[in-house]
């Protein structure tokens, strides 16, 4: 099993500016945020580019959960950010998530390049949130059903949808609980050739089912190698908890595709600042492949 870093660099619509002190400063689209990063525990690089922010997020709690409730210094309506085929409609709400996590994008490259040349591919993408994932894998021909818990997200990714011009598309969208929908597809014998997990800490079902990571994250890679197709090209496997390390998910994700044979790579995924080049770590990550990927 490696061990990469996988670094997304700033494109034409989003930035990492600097961070430092606990935040981050980020520029998407027209907007400038300054948000909360626990892992920034060095100073920032360029100062005086954060007096140019728009708004900041405040959080109503001080016990370091970046995740908490809180709000916006500043009233900024919603605002657009190309990514790649994708336009993602961005809104700031009681929380410090805009509705974009820049840091997985290369991951969708990776997945669109592997499904090149792979007409009609089944993606299943779990815990999909707005749709970014699966909206620019269906704009590059893949059959993508996007599973989350949330009417809210479903809407907000059906938006997205129009946004982006991609209303031919073949994404359906589905809220339902992930594990209960991979465990059905289990018995159904369904496969897919490409699977993206991107779960929570803690969460909750439609019908108020409880997730917490530690627990139902093991039983849920089980059956998701079960549903893995004999000619699939990935599983993409992505976590914030802190607790956790890569090589943990990593030791999970070989042993649930052990019998698959393939390849695992475990790592950080990592956003690039404009302003000095350093890299901020956001999340840890497994990603499972079969021997003859490209």
């Amino acid at each position: 099993m490696t061990m990469p870093v996988l670094i997304a660099d700033p494109w034409d619509g989003y930035a990492l500016i600097d961070s430092g002190g606990g935040r981050k400063l980020e520029q998407y689209g027209d907007v400038r945020l300054v948000r909360p990063e626990p892992q920034a525990m060095w100073q920032p690089a360029a100062p005086a580019e954060w007096d140019r922010a728009d708004t900041r997020f405040e959080s109503a709690r001080d016990d370091g959960d970046d995740d908490g409730p809180g709000r916006w210094s500043d009233p900024v309506g919603d605002f657009t950010v190309p990514v790649g085929p994708a336009r993602m409609i961005c809104r700031l709400g009681n929380n410090h998530h805009p509705g974009l996590f820049p840091e997985q994008k290369p991951h969708w490259d990776n997945a669109v390049a592997a499904l090149k040349g792979f007409e009609g591919a089944e993606v299943l993408n779990l815990f999909g949130y707005t749709g970014a994932a699966s909206l620019i894998l269906a704009a590059a021909g893949a059959k993508v059903t996007h599973i989350d818990a949330s009417k809210k997200a479903i809407a907000w990714a059906r938006e997205n949808q129009e946004a982006s011009g991609l209303e031919g598309a073949q994404v359906r969208w589905i809220c339902e609980d992930a594990a209960k929908f991979v465990a059905r597809e289990v018995r159904r014998g369904r496969t897919y050739q490409g699977i993206l997990l991107d779960p929570p800490k803690f969460g909750r079902g439609p019908k108020n089912e409880v997730w917490n990571l530690f627990d139902d994250l093991p039983p849920l890679m089980r059956d998701v190698a079960a549903i893995t197709a004999p000619d699939a090209r990935f599983v993409v496997l992505t976590a914030y908890a802190i607790r956790a390390s890569a090589l943990a998910v990593g030791r999970l994700m070989e042993e649930v595709m052990a019998p698959r044979g393939g390849t695992v790579e475990a790592g950080e995924l990592a956003l690039r600042e404009s302003a000095s080049g350093r890299l901020l770590p956001t999340s840890m990550f497994a990603v499972w492949r079969p021997e003859n990927a490209r």
